[in-house]
């Protein structure tokens, strides 16, 4: 007698929702971090927002509320590293960190100044370093997963012109990723970076206002225009959430193209 084959099972979708889930977001008072704050409380999460100036960040709490997002906010530098991880302990813990903030000083390497070192690296490593090892240390003591996002940038995978200092923080950003993935892989806890090409945000504005440089900027786009905010909206989503469980340790490039060569 033939036996009847089972039917096939039809596998489901992982879920981007992120109902239940306390989100972190720093630098997001604009920019990036701004869209990474809108785009998660649009996927159900409580976000707390967290940037150095009150103006703009209470701007943007009172926008991501006005549309039906579960917002609040905190004036917080996190390049103080004491007062962060105060912070971070009697707030947590977090199920999702996206740390955006950060700062740019470009200039041609010979004219680099100990001070724009000092201060790029400052922000841009070793407050991401340790901002992220709070936020990993209360998901531990809480014995929950979680998802910790740093943005990065293409050019912590190439090089560029008059942005040495810029590539140094971001490439030791994506190295202190892997090695904290692993090390928290253990936990379920995971740990990526989002790495965008150059995007319409006040940051970028100086340099896309230059014709020169938005021109070698295009050239090297070859979907033929910068990025958008809500280019980055799906991917902060895409890594908060469980439809992106098995990623950890590495990266998502949201270059156009730019890294395809």
């Amino acid at each position: 007698m033939t036996k009847t084959p089972a039917p096939m099972r039809v596998p489901s979708t992982p879920s981007f929702r992120l109902d239940g889930r306390r989100a972190l977001v720093a630098g997001a008072s604009s920019g990036i971090g701004f869209g990474a704050a809108a785009a998660l409380a649009q996927a159900g999460a409580h976000v707390v927002l967290v940037a150095r100036r009150q103006g703009p960040l209470d701007e943007a709490v009172a926008a991501i509320a006005g549309a039906g997002g579960n917002v609040e906010g905190r004036a917080l530098d996190i390049a103080n590293i004491d007062a962060t991880a105060k912070f971070v302990a009697a707030a947590g813990p977090f199920d999702v960190l996206v740390n955006s903030a950060g700062l740019a000083r470009h200039a041609p390497a010979l004219d680099t100044t100990p001070a724009d070192y000092d201060a790029a690296m400052a922000l841009n490593l070793r407050a991401a370093y340790f901002l992220t090892r709070e936020v990993a240390r209360g998901l531990i003591a809480a014995g929950k997963p979680g998802s910790l996002i740093n943005v990065s940038s293409q050019m912590g995978h190439v090089g560029g012109p008059n942005r040495a200092v810029y590539c140094a923080n971001k490439h030791a950003l994506e190295g202190m990723t892997k090695a904290m993935a692993l090390e928290w892989a253990p936990h379920g806890i995971r740990v990526n970076t989002l790495c965008p090409t150059f995007v319409r945000t006040p940051l970028a504005e100086q340099t896309l206002a230059n014709p020169a440089r938005k021109a070698w900027i295009l050239s090297k786009i070859k979907l033929g225009r910068v990025g958008e905010i809500e280019d980055m909206m799906g991917p902060v989503v895409f890594l908060a959430s469980d439809a992106s469980a098995m990623m950890t340790g590495t990266h998502l490039l949201i270059d156009g193209g730019w890294t395809a060569e």
